[in-house]
């Protein structure tokens, strides 16, 4: 139990914190993450043959048939154990941000109130030419009646508000970099670092504490590491505190 109580003075003394989350919080709410072995997702499908702009716009079919429904495959998702833990990290003043690589919206669920997702959200889809925001329930149904793509009454091209391959982050993502420079802590939740250019949140923060079930590429520094189930983990720290 050290490793917990060692991690609960670390959050406590360095409050606020930002938290950084990955693909391996949601695991336990069935959402599967992309890179472990034998479940990831990237194991099944090309990332570049579904998720990126060039399909996007080159075979809106081949994206609508496969990008599209793996965004809209987590939908009905539910927070687990892990999301409503940092929420309560946030209510309880330790935390002052969630930064989060997922699109699946689990943190704003879970009742976290700032929340920068840096990869985008699978809640909405918006149209590339005069912006307007739709519901993306509504634009599932009106794929799914066989308009391919989906258009916008000023003719655009509506697309899902998430990061594709080929896409810019969004300013949030920068904002983050300066909210991580000036925190003591920097919490990473579920992520193995290693996408770019989100994990050079890393590189840049102050203290670092992981909790991942894997090794991540940052490791080396961080000041303290726990390896094992997330929901576990974070009840026996926030038990401390």
């Amino acid at each position: 139990m050290e490793i917990y109580k060692k991690a609960a003075e670390l959050i406590k003394k360095c409050k606020p914190s930002v938290v950084l989350t990955g693909a391996g919080i949601s695991t336990e709410s069935g959402i599967p993450d992309f890179r472990s072995p034998g479940s990831g997702l990237w194991e099944k499908v090309d990332p570049m043959e579904a998720l990126s702009t060039e399909v996007l716009y080159k075979n809106p079919k081949k994206f609508y048939d496969l990008g599209f429904k793996i965004i809209t495959s987590m939908k009905d998702a539910v927070p687990n154990k892990a999301h409503y833990l940092v929420a309560e990290l946030e209510e309880k003043g330790l935390v002052n941000l969630v930064v989060t690589q997922n699109i699946d919206g689990l943190h704003h669920k879970a009742g976290s109130r700032n929340v920068y997702e840096v990869h985008g959200t699978a809640r909405t889809c918006s149209c590339d030419s005069c912006g307007e925001t739709y519901d993306t329930g509504i634009i599932e149904k009106r794929i799914r009646a066989g308009e391919i793509p989906p258009k916008c009454r000023c003719k655009g091209i509506i697309r899902p508000d998430v990061v594709l391959f080929g896409d810019m982050l969004p300013n949030c993502f920068y904002d983050s970099i300066r909210k991580v420079e000036e925190a003591e802590l920097l919490i990473v939740i579920g992520s193995s670092l290693s996408v770019a250019p989100v994990n050079y949140l890393a590189e840049m923060c102050n203290r670092l504490l992981i909790i991942n079930l894997g090794e991540t590429s940052y490791d080396w520094k961080s000041d303290l590491i726990i390896r094992e189930s997330i929901s576990s983990a974070l009840e026996r720290i926030v038990g401390f505190i």
